[in-house]
């Protein structure tokens, strides 16, 4: 079988060619594909600074520096998947509700053709619908969720669905396994004290940025493995649990997150999970002057389909 490879920088120069996620080739389904990029340019469940819209499109063209090879896990996804970009979910930008209708119809025929997507957003509301689709087909799922915040608000300004919400929806309607759902990078301030007391009511491991300042992530991510075993998990990555040193742009971000190499030691450490699907959100190009914020989210997402593409290393 012939496997789709990126467009190589001595091919064509970087700052040309496809506008696609590494400047691979797209396609409008995801049929035949091992795995898929796929955009939503959702911002309407943002309640600080928006923006996120434009994440995908400026992911994609930051993912353009990004070679084949991953130097360190010593693969490269494209010789073991069939991966293409498909495209952006046309999502309905005045309609936060039928967003949500559109995108998880849109997943349910990515996993009709049994492909893992990998989701450049938009704000976080998407992993809501993401997951209910992810259930359909898989039951209840784990999720590694990497954030500055929990998620877990019971609503917003009276809306049960928005960015801060996606967590506690998915519990109510049992689409995760609360045992194999793990929170890392939650910090800052909160509405109450026990804010991030839920998710561990609920049976969450909840990880704090404070308690894993100035350290490797290596042996936290070996206990994931041993957590998560062969069980479905969904990765889902808010860009705003990086320091806003790292990652600047983005609606909501909060001091003392994680470092960048924390966050690649947790993608590589997801190697070998049953990854089913993963997202990088709330990249917000507006307050990304550098484009730094989307160099780092594309390369996240990378990593991810590497992590996932462990499995199948011939």
């Amino acid at each position: 079988m012939n496997l789709n490879q990126p467009l190589g920088g001595n091919e064509m120069p970087r700052f040309s060619g496809p506008g696609t996620m590494m400047r691979l080739p797209s396609q409008a389904t995801a049929k035949g594909l091992d795995a898929c990029f796929v955009g939503i340019g959702l911002d309407i469940g943002t309640s600080h600074r928006s923006g996120t819209r434009f994440g995908p499109r400026q992911i994609r063209q930051e993912s353009a520096m990004i070679r084949p090879y991953n130097m360190k896990m010593q693969l490269s996804p494209f010789d073991h998947l069939q991966v293409a970009d498909i495209g952006d979910v046309p999502i309905n930008t005045f309609n936060l509700q039928k967003s949500v209708a559109i995108i998880e119809s849109f997943y349910d025929d990515i996993n009709s053709h049994n492909a893992v997507p990998f989701t450049l957003g938009g704000d976080h509301t998407l992993v809501l619908p993401i997951i209910r689709s992810m259930a359909k087909k898989h039951g209840p799922v784990g999720v590694l969720h990497i954030d500055a915040h929990a998620d877990i608000n019971e609503h917003m300004f009276g809306e049960k669905i928005a960015h801060g919400t996606p967590f506690r929806r998915m519990v109510e309607e049992n689409l995760v396994n609360p045992e194999k759902v793990i929170q890392i990078g939650l910090r800052a301030t909160g509405y109450e004290l026990d804010d991030f007391d839920w998710s561990r009511q609920q049976g969450f491991r909840v990880v704090q940025a404070e308690d894993i300042w100035y350290q490797s992530l290596a042996p936290l991510m070996k206990e994931v493995r041993e957590q998560m075993q062969d069980h479905p998990v969904y990765i889902s990555f808010d860009i705003d649990s990086f320091d806003p040193a790292y990652a600047p742009g983005t609606g909501t971000a909060e001091p003392g997150g994680l470092t960048s190499h924390q966050g690649l030691e947790i993608v590589r450490g997801a190697h070998g999970l049953n990854i089913i699907g993963a997202d990088l959100v709330e990249v917000s190009p507006p307050y990304d002057t550098s484009g730094n914020t989307a160099v780092l989210g594309a390369n996240i997402l990378y990593e991810m389909l590497c992590a996932h593409a462990s499995r199948f290393k011939r």
